[in-house]
């Protein structure tokens, strides 16, 4: 029996899956964040190391039975980060070819039925990638608002702040947004909050992102196109990747990879207007498999194993193990 390793590394948690020829999971592992912007390159090889051990050790085999092994990598971007990234893998000892990708690519093979198509990741920040059945990929930088690409919870939020400031100058309509930042800061008033924010008193991160949909929820308007703006940005990641690798007349699937997705079908239903004015046939799905099933599923395709076949018992066994 061959055994095949998938790894999927991110920027809060990692995690591990080793599972056999036939698609069943069989070992699991989990740990730290392993983004080497994060924790460094030798916090990746640690991460590395520790995931993989526990999942080896909890399917009761040894590096040498590992056939193949697919990596998805938070933080993988660019072409100088390959050999860092390639000696932090290899200082594992493991057999067998191995694949590694940016973390979004194993999202894409673990949400697409046969393999490709885009994936859209919404979490903390924004990224989107894509394949076409030959294995091309199409991509954008992944490193937001520099570049222009916005639509994650970090991107939203400071769009928030700047409506709220446009409040205040009266340079933008009203909106309950700048009580509930108020209140979630603890600042005096909007003012203040403002001030605070500057001179780094007061923070607004990521994860002030569920009080905007709150806000919408509760019928305010500015809220509500700041939604929608989320959903046309994560759209537009979409339309580059689609024109990149010539799917506008395709059906490719649009994997949803992230948790602000359930914040609001408003969110989702812009990014599909903004995507089927380019790509009518384009079918926006949300990931329901854990990423790390696609590095197994990339591992596999190095050896040639029909992974289409074997993805939805990879899925079932994976779920089953990790309850």
């Amino acid at each position: 029996m061959r055994y095949f390793l998938g790894v999927d590394i991110g920027g809060s948690k990692s995690h591990a899956l080793v599972a056999n020829e036939e698609g069943r999971a069989v070992g699991f592992g989990e740990g730290g964040p392993g983004n080497w912007e994060v924790v460094g390159w030798d916090g990746l090889a640690a991460t590395l190391r520790t995931i993989t051990d526990h999942a080896l050790a909890a399917a009761g085999i040894g590096k040498g039975q590992i056939a193949a092994t697919g990596f998805g990598i938070a933080g993988y971007d660019w072409p100088s980060e390959a050999e860092p990234t390639r000696q932090a893998i290899e200082s594992l000892g493991l057999a067998g070819p191995y694949a590694f990708v940016n973390d979004t690519v194993i999202g894409l093979l673990a949400g697409a039925l046969e393999g490709w198509g885009v994936a859209v990741v919404a979490g903390t920040s924004n990224n989107c990638r894509g394949r076409d059945r030959q294995g091309r990929e199409g991509r954008v930088t992944g490193c937001g608002t520099w570049f222009g690409e916005g639509g994650g919870a970090v991107e939203m939020i400071a769009r928030a702040v700047q409506v709220v400031a446009m409040e205040w100058t009266r340079r933008g309509p009203a909106t309950r947004l700048s009580q509930a930042f108020v209140d979630l800061v603890g600042a005096a008033d909007l003012a203040d909050l403002l001030e605070g924010l500057y001179m780094e008193r007061y923070e607004l991160s990521a994860s002030a992102a569920p009080l905007v949909f709150q806000v919408a929820a509760g019928g305010d308007q500015v809220a509500q196109e700041l939604i929608r703006w989320a959903g046309t940005e994560l759209g537009s990641l979409a339309v580059g990747v689609i024109r990149q690798l010539g799917f506008e007349t395709l059906d490719p699937e649009v994997v949803l990879v992230g948790s602000l997705y359930d914040g609001s079908p408003a969110l989702i239903e812009a990014m599909r207007a903004t995507i089927h004015a380019v790509a009518p046939r384009a079918r926006l799905v949300r990931l329901a498999a854990p990423p790390v099933v696609g590095g197994v599923l990339l591992g596999m395709e190095q050896v040639g194993l029909p992974t289409a076949a074997l993805r939805q018992e990879l899925i079932a066994s994976t779920k089953q193990i990790r309850k």
